[in-house]
């Protein structure tokens, strides 16, 4: 397939056209975002796989990407992460330890698959299957191992953790930020392009929240998006004020969007 390119003002126009649509559009993201308390950290990184992207940058395409039924088109979730806990940090584990490990330096992750790193998730048969939907790499357990490593020793319910996980992706999914990148999905974009995307979607200077993870050669496949959320704010994302400052990611200028065939 040949690469689109958006280039000059056409992204602009665009996004002006998605925005108009979407306003005009109901969706589950209006509804509240249930509470979710945890102990002593500042704030939640969002990760959402762009899935297609995720899917080609593997050399052993696991479950998720080798079965029609959860090839899903866009972004999808891979986790809701906790920054450093205070108490962590006060027993000496540094940043790069906790994301490197997380929970698993109080209750180490047993050998094996994700399967294997906590037991089947207790949640509500409708969460469940909302799961199921937002996040296709459940098929491998990615749920209950996100669970393990970045909840389970931090006083975060099971239900209420992954409840607002699926709401955020459903927010971020309703926007014109979502709509851009699948408008442009099988073609290629400038890295700015999906920032500016970004801040037109949720405000001037809300592009220094997100970080974008790229793969394959010259780090140029999209395969990430990662949303940094303050986590007393939570319940007002997408609102520019509850987004709070990252490091940017490792795309290279231009980057290619990758579809299912």
């Amino acid at each position: 397939m040949a690469h689109r390119r958006t280039t000059g003002g056409g992204w602009r126009s665009a996004l002006a056209g998605l925005a108009l649509l979407l306003a005009a559009l109901p969706s589950l993201a209006e509804g509240p975002l249930e509470r979710l308390e945890g102990e002593g950290f500042g704030h939640y990184t969002l990760a959402l796989t762009w899935h297609p992207g995720f899917c080609a940058s593997r050399s052993r395409p696991p479950r998720e990407c080798r079965e029609p039924d959860l090839r899903e088109q866009g972004f999808v979730l891979h986790g809701l992460w906790p920054s450093l806990p205070e108490r962590f940090a006060e027993g000496g584990v540094d940043r790069r330890r906790w994301w490197r490990e997380g929970c698993f330096l109080e209750t180490p992750r047993p050998d094996g698959s994700f399967c294997r790193a906590h037991p089947p998730l207790d949640l509500p048969a409708a969460l469940g299957e909302a799961l199921d939907v937002a996040m296709p790499g459940r098929a491998s357990c990615l749920g209950r191992y996100q669970y393990a490593k970045h909840a389970a020793c931090l006083a975060l319910p099971e239900a209420a953790y992954f409840s607002a996980s699926v709401a955020l992706l459903e927010r971020v999914n309703a926007s014109a930020f979502a709509a851009f990148v699948t408008l442009n999905q099988g073609g290629e974009v400038g890295r700015n392009a999906l920032i500016n995307a970004f801040e037109a979607a949720f405000g001037e200077g809300t592009g220094r929240a997100l970080r974008l993870e790229c793969h394959g050669r010259g780090n140029r496949l999209l395969t990430e998006a990662r949303i940094s959320i303050d986590a007393a704010r939570l319940a007002d994302f997408p609102a520019a004020e509850s987004l709070v400052h990252q490091e940017r990611g490792r795309c290279a200028t231009r980057v290619r969007i990758a579809t299912f065939d």
